[in-house]
Formats: C-alpha cells, sequence, structure tokens
C-alpha cells in the first residue's frame, strides 16, 4: 500500500540515486518550487545523485538553459536526461525516414535537430511538408490550447500513407502556471487511436530509463535500481514508468492530480486510494509537493 511521507528526507537515505520528474514537481513551467529545490540541495549534500528525468522534447542543453530561466539552480541537480534526447538519437537513426514532417513551435523546438556526434553515419534530415513527408516528428501541437482533434484530417492522410510518428513528449498535458495546456503525447494517443503507428521515447516508455542509467554509469557510479527512487506527479508516465522499470517511485498528488487526490499540503488518504484504485498504480509513496 501507498504510504503518505511528510517529506523527501524520511525515506531519501534508502537511495543513491533520484530520476525527478520537472514539470508539476520542480517548478510549473514559470518559475521554481522553493521547497523541492531545497530538497534536492539537501539530497546531494548527503552524497545523493539527482537525474532530472524529464519528458521534455528538448535537449539537454536546451533544458538546463530552461531551468536558468525558471530560477531552478544548476546546484541541486547532477545529470538531465530527456525525451527529446532519447526520440532524437532514434530519428538520426532513421526510425521515420529522412523526410519528416515536423509539428511543434520551431522557434521553441528547433535545438531538436541539432546534430547529435554519437550517432555514426547519421541520415541528414530534411523538413517538409506533410505530402513529401517519410515520417511526422512531433515535439508538441502547433496550438497547445487547441483540441487535438484539429490535426485529425492530416492525421488519416499520414495513416493512409503508412507513416510513422515520433513522438518526442509522450505527456498528455501540463500545467504551466494556472493553464493547462496539451502535449505531443495528446497527438500521438490520437494518431495511434486512429490505426496509426506512434513511436514513444520518454516515460513511461523503456529508452528513456536506458539512457538514464547510461549517463549514471558515465559518472563512475554504480547504482542498481534498487538503490533508485522516481518522483514526478504524472501517474501515467512517472509512477507507470517506475513501476514498469521496478523502481520504486514517490508520487508527487498536488501537481496534474491534485483535485482528484485532494491535495491541499497532503493528500486525501481516501481520495488517494480511490485514485490510484481507479488508475490501477500503486506508487510505493506518496507527497503533496516534493520537499
Amino acid at each position: 500500500m501507498t504510504q503518505i511521507i511528510p517529506s523527501l528526507a524520511d525515506v531519501s537515505e534508502r537511495y543513491d540515486a533520484l530520476l525527478v520528474d520537472l514539470w508539476g514537481c520542480v517548478h510549473n513551467g514559470i518559475t521554481a518550487f522553493p521547497e523541492a529545490v531545497e530538497a534536492l540541495r539537501a539530497y546531494r549534500e548527503t552524497g545523493g545523485l539527482v537525474v532530472l528525468l524529464t519528458n521534455s522534447p528538448k535537449p539537454r542543453a536546451g533544458v538546463a538553459a530552461q531551468l536558468a530561466q525558471f530560477n531552478v539552480p544548476d546546484d541541486c541537480y547532477d545529470i538531465i536526461a530527456t525525451s527529446g534526447d532519447s526520440a532524437r538519437s532514434a530519428m538520426f537513426q532513421g526510425a521515420v525516414g529522412n523526410k519528416v514532417y515536423f509539428m511543434g513551435e520551431w522557434q521553441r523546438d528547433a535545438g531538436f535537430f541539432e546534430p547529435l556526434e554519437l550517432i555514426e553515419d547519421p541520415v541528414e534530415i530534411q523538413r517538409v511538408p506533410l505530402k513529401e513527408a517519410t515520417g511526422i516528428v512531433c515535439c508538441g501541437p502547433f496550438d497547445a490550447m487547441a483540441d487535438p482533434d484539429v490535426n485529425r484530417a492530416d492525421f488519416l492522410y499520414a495513416k493512409q500513407m503508412g507513416l510513422k510518428l515520433l513522438c518526442a513528449n509522450p505527456d498528455i498535458i501540463v500545467d504551466r502556471g494556472e493553464v493547462r495546456e496539451w502535449c505531443a503525447g495528446a497527438l500521438a494517443r490520437l494518431y495511434t487511436e486512429m490505426g496509426g503507428e506512434s513511436l514513444y521515447f520518454g516515460k513511461p516508455h523503456p529508452p528513456i530509463y536506458d539512457l538514464a542509467r547510461r549517463r549514471i554509469a558515465s559518472t563512475g557510479r554504480s547504482i542498481s535500481d534498487g538503490r533508485m527512487l522516481a518522483i514526478g506527479d504524472g501517474i501515467l508516465t512517472d509512477v507507470k514508468g517506475a513501476m514498469g522499470e521496478d523502481i520504486d517511485s514517490l508520487f508527487i498528488t498536488g501537481g496534474l492530480a491534485a483535485a482528484e487526490t485532494k491535495t491541499s499540503h497532503q493528500p486525501d488518504p481516501d481520495a488517494l486510494n480511490a485514485y490510484l484504485q481507479s488508475e490501477n498504480m500503486s506508487p510505493t509513496y506518496a507527497i503533496g509537493k516534493l520537499r
């Protein structure tokens, strides 16, 4: 049964590494959560490794720059592993061919197409109109407030042509401050429901966890899955992914599921249990906010 805990420090000594979600956990898309920053700092001071495990479609350098804008200091984390990096690797290896129809905001997502030096003989990617494409690269909707159904006509054509959709961010929704927005995962879900094939690389899917393990190993540390704790507010991304990898999890109930879990400072136990039963998920721990 999920244990409601008062703070990260109550269980952190059991783990050598944290796999920490960003949006809704460390920041709200506008600014950092001070208590979360201090909790991560305190954990690092004990010798623990903090891995920021995010479904952002950005490369890790782009995420680091964004964190600085949100006033998340670089002394509260060690490593960044992004869905974007994992998906970029697949794209440059030809997962959706070399002529791609891009979905997203170019000014925000242009970094996704920056070369990856680690890939030998990378595919030379061209952005083209949908009717010339060999595949789709989806970093997000063109309009984060528009219903994903506005893409139905294009998706019908893409499905009929057998195009694969590479999803750089499996999140369905995100809260930017008080505003809820659609993410790339909502578009990929629609495409799959319509009979198309979507390729996923972020949480809850294995590639991003493999990337995190490789980046942990690059520090010279050997940390088993049993000594890792995944932290996040996404029940179908952070918690489901951790369960699939047999990694313990700390569910932040005051994020996306704040209403369902009746979270103020802490979740209501009965509401939390009802919500977890409805989602068929069982995180190891739960807390209102990361602190």
